[in-house]
């Protein structure tokens, strides 16, 4: 098995971007939303590596995510990442 195979790059890249979103969650509603949105990038590669349920937590994540940003923008109050 190549750990540099082009499906490992595409993994480890997505999930490093994935986590910088997250990590500036607080700065603004669009890395709540661009953090789902890698959510799916790291879900596509979960099952195209055969771990299907790495593939379906982040799927679930990513609606997570998608509801957060959306009841930002409307104005409803969510808990922030202490982060």
């Amino acid at each position: 098995m190549d750990v540099f195979s082009a499906l490992n790059v595409y993994g480890s890249i997505a999930l490093v971007i994935m986590m910088v979103f997250y990590m500036f969650e607080n700065r603004s509603p669009i890395y709540t939303l661009l953090f789902g949105l890698m959510c799916i990038t790291t879900s596509v590669y979960g099952f195209l590596a055969g771990t299907w349920p790495f593939g379906v937590i982040e799927l679930a994540w990513f609606v997570v995510a998608v509801r957060k940003y959306l009841r930002i923008r409307n104005g409803d109050r969510v808990a922030v990442n202490a982060g």
